[in-house]
């Protein structure tokens, strides 16, 4: 069966660890803003960042239909809101995919690497939509 896994969290909840711990294709917005093995983020880039990041899952899912390839692909982005993940569902559908979406916790003391002020943790944590 083709899986793919939609990661939600906050930065700094340990996503991208739990991802490569996953096994298959790993994708997230952030590898957009790595340069020259640096990240360097640029606010007014973020939506083409999320563009980028939906066309590559489809591109896996292409290649994955064609080749038998990998059949796991796994997207670590926050997630805070159910419309943020429409797009990867209407993908999973297209090519026949089970979705499963997890919610990974800061429960561990992790840091968040990419320097996310507080105050915008604060926002995310407030518009963090968990459908039951």
């Amino acid at each position: 069966m083709k899986e793919l896994i939609l990661l939600r969290g906050l930065p700094g909840s340990g996503k991208s660890t739990v991802a490569k711990s996953l096994g298959g294709r790993h994708i997230e917005t952030d590898m957009f803003f790595m340069k020259d093995g640096e990240y360097k983020f640029d606010g007014a880039k973020l939506k083409e960042a999320h563009e980028w990041c939906q066309d590559e899952v489809h591109l896996m899912m292409i290649v994955n239909h064609t080749t038998g390839g990998n059949k796991k692909i796994v997207v670590s982005n926050t997630f805070t809101q159910e419309w943020e993940m429409k797009p990867y569902y209407d993908l999973a559908e297209s090519f026949d995919y089970r979705v499963h979406t997890l919610v990974v916790e800061n429960r561990h003391g992790g840091v968040n690497e990419h320097g996310v002020p507080d105050e915008v943790l604060d926002k995310m944590r407030n518009r963090f939509e968990i459908k039951l």
